[in-house]
Order: C-alpha cells, then sequence, then structure tokens
C-alpha cells in the first residue's frame, strides 16, 4: 500500500509537470465553463423563469458547477489515449510499479484540476452575483458533492480512455457529453419539460448532485413530485459511489489487458 500511494503521487506529479510547461490546454479547460456561464447568464437568462421564483444566476450556478465536473471527463480520456497510442502506458506496465499508479495518479492530478475548476467558476459565480446561503457548513457539503461526482466520472473517463483506439476516437464520446449535461436540471427544472423527457432528465445521474447543490446552497430551484426527486441528496451519493464501484476496477482490469 505505501509503495502505491508513493508510484500514484509520482504519477499525479507527472501531468503537475506537463501543466507547468503546456499551461496552455489547462487556461482553455479552465475558461470554457466560464464562457457558456456567460452565455446562459446574459444572453439567454432574461428569458428563463425559475418555477416559484427567485433569480435565473442563482438557479443557473449550482447546474454549471456540476456541468464543469462532467466536462473535465474529455481531457481525461484525451490524456489517458494519447498516453496509451503513444506506447508511453506500456512503458509504465514495464517497469517495477504498483498497477493501480498509473490510473489514481491520473485521477488524483485531475481531481486536483477539477478543484481549480471549481474555485474558478465560484469566483465568476460571485462576480456574476451569485451567494451561497446556506451557511459554511452546507457549502462545504456542497462542494464535497461536486467532487464526489467529478471523482466517479473521473473514473469514467480513464476506463474511456483506456477503451477507445486513439484520441481520434475520442470526438465520438465527446459528442455524448453534451447531450448529458443538458438533458439534466442544469439549466432548466425537468417539470417544464414533456413528461417522459422530464423523467429521464431526473434519472440523469447529473440531476440529483444538482438538486442537492442548490439546495445547500440556499438557491432556488424547483423539486419534483417523483421518488428520485425527492431524495436528491441521496441519490447525489449513490449514483457517484455506484459509477466508482463499477467502473474503476474496470480502468484498473482493462490496464492490465492492453497488451493482450
Amino acid at each position: 500500500m505505501r509503495w502505491a500511494i508513493v508510484d500514484t503521487w509520482t504519477m499525479a506529479r507527472r501531468d503537475f509537470a506537463r501543466w507547468a510547461r503546456q499551461p496552455g490546454p489547462l487556461v482553455v479547460a479552465l475558461l470554457f465553463p466560464v464562457l457558456v456561464l456567460l452565455m446562459f447568464g446574459y444572453l439567454f437568462g432574461g428569458a428563463m423563469v425559475v418555477p416559484g421564483g427567485g433569480d435565473y444566476r442563482e438557479f443557473l450556478m449550482p447546474g454549471m458547477f456540476a456541468l464543469t465536473m462532467l466536462f473535465g471527463i474529455e481531457t481525461t480520456m484525451v490524456a489517458v489515449s494519447t498516453d496509451a497510442a503513444r506506447g508511453i502506458t506500456d512503458r509504465f506496465r514495464s517497469m517495477p510499479m504498483a498497477p493501480s499508479a498509473v490510473v489514481a495518479g491520473r485521477t488524483v492530478s485531475d481531481l486536483v484540476n477539477s478543484a481549480l475548476g471549481l474555485a474558478v467558476m465560484v469566483g465568476c459565480g460571485v462576480l456574476v452575483g451569485w451567494r451561497a446561503h446556506g451557511g459554511a457548513g452546507a457549502a462545504a457539503g456542497a462542494i464535497a458533492l461536486l467532487l464526489l461526482f467529478r471523482f466517479a466520472v473521473l473514473c469514467l473517463g480513464v476506463y474511456l480512455g483506456l477503451m477507445v483506439h486513439g484520441p481520434e476516437s475520442v470526438v465520438a464520446v465527446q459528442i455524448l457529453v453534451w447531450p448529458v449535461g443538458f438533458l439534466a436540471s442544469t439549466f432548466v427544472p425537468p417539470e417544464t419539460m414533456p413528461g417522459w423527457l422530464g423523467a429521464a432528465a431526473e434519472w440523469n445521474p447529473l440531476s440529483p448532485t444538482v438538486s442537492a447543490v442548490r439546495e445547500l446552497f440556499g438557491n432556488p430551484g424547483a423539486t419534483g413530485d417523483s421518488w428520485i426527486a425527492q431524495h436528491a441528496a441521496l441519490m447525489a451519493i449513490v449514483w457517484p459511489v455506484l459509477l466508482v464501484a463499477v467502473f474503476a476496477p474496470l480502468a484498473v482490469r482493462r490496464y492490465h489487458r492492453l497488451a493482450r
């Protein structure tokens, strides 16, 4: 266990060093959610009405926090698939290191990146008028739920990055990220959608995290009558834990089988 932790930290430091040498992609990844926020907050926000009342930007910000955690899956997939395509992952497999270190190291570094991106989004939210009204403890709980969801997305991203054949194949998965991010309670309440579409949005793993974060931050949000809408806080934990339980072992197993 001790060597596994040391190897994981070594792999994470590799990614930190890459960011220091090539900060461009990191800066773009941090600023892209800000662009989406400004577009929806100011371009479309004036036409949005929150059921039950409330400022739309305060309704929007928790959704944008969660969406930022989801969008990071693309960066993870590209990095993992690029290492595999260039033979770097095979070189790691030939070294005397813990088999889980490559997967865990990438997860740790991207989680740090996500925390930085979340801090940027919180700062932008404050600038556009968003405020957390639930107190420091509730705000800390909301941040923890967001990072838990991000951790689950990272496990999925590492697995998919090891499964696809080269960085070009990532484009197909990137196209699917947008429907998943938009078919949720991110920008509008599911109650405003047609019945079947609203049900699909409520069962999207992203929606419970968004709803729970809105509640913890004390921001306006609509609560549906379905079971999952009434238990958003519970499902905001269950969904990520389930994703980690499934895809973390699959990612390590796939790493073992890369040469087969």
